[in-house]
C-alpha cells in the first residue's frame, strides 16, 4: 500500500481525534469558569392550615376593642413615585387611641420638644383634623364626613407630575403634591388598619377562597446579612361578594405568613371597581399590655395608593399600651381650641 493511500485512510481518524480533543478542552474550560449564583433561601417549616383556622386568627385580632399607646409615626409621600422620588419624612412621636366601632384620636408631635404638629379624631361618622405647623396657609381646622369623597388639590392641576423640571418650579410642584397627599389623610383610615374587622364563617353575603403564594422579599430575621433575600410562603384568603350575572368581586384579601406559625401579615381592601384602596402590612407580634395576654403587631404600615401616601406606625412600648380600656365618646370629638381657620369640607362641597 502506498504512503499516499495510507495517509488518506488515516486522515479521517486524525480529524476525529483532533475534534474530540477540542471538545474535551472546551468542556474543561466551561467547567473551570462555572461560578456559584446565590438564590433566595426558601424559609421553613411551613405550617398547614385550613379556612376555619384562618378565620380564628383574624377574629382573635378582631376581639380587641380598644388600644391606647405611644407610637412613632413616619409619613411617606408617593405623589412623585413616577419620577422615582418618594418623600420620606422624619419619624415623629405621637399617641393614638382607637376604639370600635370606628372611633380614633391621634396626636403627632415633634421629637424632643413635644410641640404639636397635628391632631386628628373621628367619632365614626365625622372627622376633625387640626394642622398646627408648616406654612401659614396650611394651618387650619378641617372637618368633614367619613364616607364623603372630597376633591383633592392635585399637583399640576390634575396632570401627571413633571419629572423634567428643576429648581423652584419643581420644588413648588412637589410641595403641592405633598399637600394633596396630606389633604387625603383621614383619621378613620387608621381604624380598620389597627383594629382588624372580623369575619363571619356563616356570612351568606360573601364567599371565601384560599390559595397558596410564595414571595421573594428582604430577609428581616435577626442577624440576617444586609441585602439578603428569602422566599416566604403565604396563604391567601380572598373575600368575594357575589354580583349579578354569575360573577363576584373581591372585597378583601388576607395574607397569612406560614413560616413557623400562622400569622396575619397583610390585609388589602378593594372598591367596587376592583381598585386597591387600602394595603395594610403587619409586623411581627409581641405581648401587649401589662399582663401580656394579647399578642398583637408592634408595627403597622398603611398605604393608600390612590391618595399617594403611606404611614408607618410603631408602638414604642407594647407592654405599656392600654388594651380594652374604653374612653367616653366625647374624647373623640376634637375642638378648635387654638383658633385656627376653620374649613368645613361639607359646606365647600
Amino acid at each position: 500500500m502506498s504512503k499516499l493511500k495510507m495517509s488518506k485512510r488515516l486522515f479521517p481518524s486524525r480529524v476525529a481525534l483532533v475534534f474530540a480533543v477540542a471538545l474535551l478542552s472546551a468542556g474543561c474550560w466551561l467547567i473551570k469558569t462555572k461560578s456559584k449564583v446565590s438564590v433566595p433561601q426558601p424559609l421553613s417549616p411551613l405550617v398547614e392550615a385550613d379556612t376555619p383556622q384562618m378565620f380564628a386568627e383574624i377574629n382573635r385580632l378582631a376581639a380587641v376593642r380598644a388600644l391606647n399607646g405611644r407610637v412613632d409615626f413616619q409619613f411617606l409621600d408617593n405623589s412623585f413615585a413616577e419620577c422615582g422620588i418618594v418623600e420620606k419624612y422624619k419619624t415623629v412621636d405621637g399617641r393614638i387611641v382607637v376604639q370600635r366601632p370606628g372611633q380614633i384620636y391621634l396626636i403627632i408631635q415633634a421629637p424632643i420638644v413635644g410641640s404639636k404638629i397635628a391632631e386628628m379624631s373621628s367619632n365614626g361618622q365625622r372627622f376633625w383634623a387640626a394642622v398646627y405647623q408648616g406654612d401659614e396657609k396650611y394651618k387650619r381646622f378641617v372637618t368633614g364626613t367619613n364616607n364623603a369623597n372630597y376633591e383633592k388639590l392635585e399637583a399640576g392641576g390634575g396632570a401627571a407630575p413633571d419629572c423634567t423640571g428643576g429648581g423652584k418650579k419643581r420644588e413648588e410642584a412637589m410641595q403641592r403634591a405633598t399637600v394633596s397627599a396630606l389633604s387625603s389623610l383621614r383619621p378613620q383610615h387608621f381604624t380598620d388598619a389597627l383594629l382588624v374587622p372580623p369575619v363571619a364563617p356563616d356570612d351568606a353575603a360573601h364567599i371565601y377562597a384560599v390559595s397558596e403564594a410564595f414571595e421573594e422579599e428582604a430577609d428581616t430575621r435577626p442577624g440576617a446579612q444586609k441585602g439578603a433575600r428569602v422566599i416566604r410562603g403565604y396563604y391567601l384568603l380572598a373575600e368575594l361578594q357575589p354580583t349579578e350575572g354569575n360573577r363576584a368581586r373581591v372585597t378583601r384579601r388576607f395574607w397569612f405568613d406560614r413560616v413557623g406559625q400562622l400569622r396575619l401579615a397583610r390585609v388589602q381592601t378593594y372598591d367596587d371597581r376592583g381598585r386597591l384602596m387600602t394595603d395594610v402590612v403587619y409586623g411581627y407580634q409581641q405581648p401587649f399590655g401589662p399582663d401580656g395576654t394579647h399578642r398583637l403587631p408592634t408595627q403597622v404600615e398603611l398605604t393608600r395608593q390612590q391618595d399617594h401616601y403611606s404611614i408607618r406606625v410603631a408602638f414604642q412600648d407594647p407592654g405599656a399600651v392600654k388594651v380594652d380600656q374604653p374612653l367616653p365618646d366625647d374624647a373623640f370629638v376634637l375642638k378648635n381650641t387654638s383658633g385656627l381657620k376653620e374649613v368645613d369640607l361639607d359646606a365647600k362641597k
